[in-house]
């Protein structure tokens, strides 16, 4: 079966000191591509620098909500300037994120609501961080829209009627490792409600490892739990999501 990874961070330091063997597995484990996701200016640059050295490896660029109260009046013409790249194909991951409150709510909003605009502009899809806000996200990207492809909302935490929200808005779900732990019953019914024709298969590496490998270190080559898992919930055949799952994919980051 084809594998692919919408959401990983393989240029981060825990990766160090075996990247090569991780990126090898990439072709052992038949995978379509990875989209590596930048989270600032500084670290959308290494991405991009990075994708560029690695065929299966393609990049998203943006500011993480996190990062938000750190950006200068003129990030998005540094974000430009790294679409020359023409491995970049997505905005992101950008958001909000009311949990840990690193960049006040304002400084959210106006990062976002840029940078939603900005996809919008250079047509592009976008990536985007939501925790426990989903509320307020929600109501952002309806009053500013989306760019022509959509985009996704990665490692979806909220219930299934968000979910649908999100779906109707154009929206993919991004469906990760924690949909393998056993309790959380929630983003399984998430993904019976939505159906496979509305699920990307991510990693979010090197976190949110699936429950056979839970608290090590995440990486590309563990989304086959991921898969595994959805077609055990959707009961279907495994190289059919797995296929499935891949098309999600290219529809979004490769039309």
């Amino acid at each position: 079966m084809r594998l692919v990874d919408t959401h990983a961070h393989l240029h981060f330091h825990h990766f160090e000191k075996d990247l090569e063997q991780v990126l090898q597995k990439l072709d052992s484990y038949n995978f379509a591509f990875v989209v590596n996701v930048g989270i600032n200016i500084e670290d959308s640059k290494r991405t991009v620098s990075f994708c560029e050295k690695h065929e299966k490896i393609y990049c998203s660029i943006g500011v993480h909500p996190h990062e938000a109260g750190k950006v200068n009046d003129d990030f998005l013409e540094n974000l430009e300037q790294l679409l020359s790249c023409k491995k970049v194909v997505a905005i992101g991951e950008c958001g909000l994120d009311y949990y840990r409150m690193f960049s006040d709510r304002d400084q959210q909003r106006r990062v976002f609501e840029a940078q939603l605009k900005f996809a919008k502009e250079v047509d592009l899809p976008v990536i985007v961080h939501i925790r426990d806000a989903y509320a307020e996200a929600y109501e952002i990207i309806n009053k500013v829209g989306l760019p022509m492809r959509g985009g996704v909302v990665h490692a979806f935490s909220a219930d299934e009627e968000w979910a649908l929200k999100f779906v109707e808005l154009g929206m993919y779900i991004g469906i990760g490792g924690p949909l393998t732990y056993p309790s959380n019953h929630t983003l399984k019914r998430i993904v019976r409600t939505i159906g496979i024709e509305n699920v990307l298969s991510e990693t979010d590496c090197p976190y949110l490892a699936p429950q056979p490998v839970r608290g090590k270190r995440n990486e590309p080559v563990y989304v086959r739990f991921v898969v595994e898992e959805i077609a055990k919930i959707l009961n279907m055949n495994l190289e059919e999501v797995s296929e499935r799952l891949v098309n999600n994919a290219e529809e979004l980051f490769m039309c």
